[in-house]
């Protein structure tokens, strides 16, 4: 039973990626590839652990992540650059809109260039509704 749920856990995840890169603009923020928004689709899934408080749409979670999917920036402006500093520094209880705080790199380990790809994916979220 738990390989056959792993098995559609991939699956939904390779679907989602493809949908995005589908709906993903030509125009992307200066240094994003198409393939960083597609690598931060998985790990905001998997090894970001965004899923936790965001959903794994991006949609959020009452009382604990906002919604990365509307145009409605809390902690940010909405742009790539602006995203990406969020995801590094965090939010602090204080300044959360649920008063639950988003720790640095989201309370996860990723590198660098897996929190581009992280921002990069996010970024793309409120554009694939356009």
């Amino acid at each position: 039973m738990r390989r056959i749920v792993s098995m559609l856990v991939v699956v939904g995840l390779v679907l989602t990626a493809s949908s995005v890169l589908a709906q993903v603009p030509d125009s992307l923020p200066e240094g994003v590839t198409a393939k960083m928004v597609s690598d931060g689709s998985t790990l905001f899934s998997g090894q970001g652990i965004c899923v936790a408080c965001h959903g794994p749409q991006g949609k959020g979670i009452p009382n604990l992540g906002t919604d990365l999917t509307d145009a409605e920036w809390t902690h940010s402006d909405g742009s790539y650059s602006g995203i990406l500093e969020t995801i590094r520094q965090g939010v602090t209880a204080d300044k959360s809109t649920s008063g639950v705080a988003m720790p640095p790199k989201g309370g996860s380990n990723l590198n660098d260039d897996q929190l581009k790809a992280v921002a990069a994916y996010v970024w793309s979220l409120v554009r694939a509704k356009k």
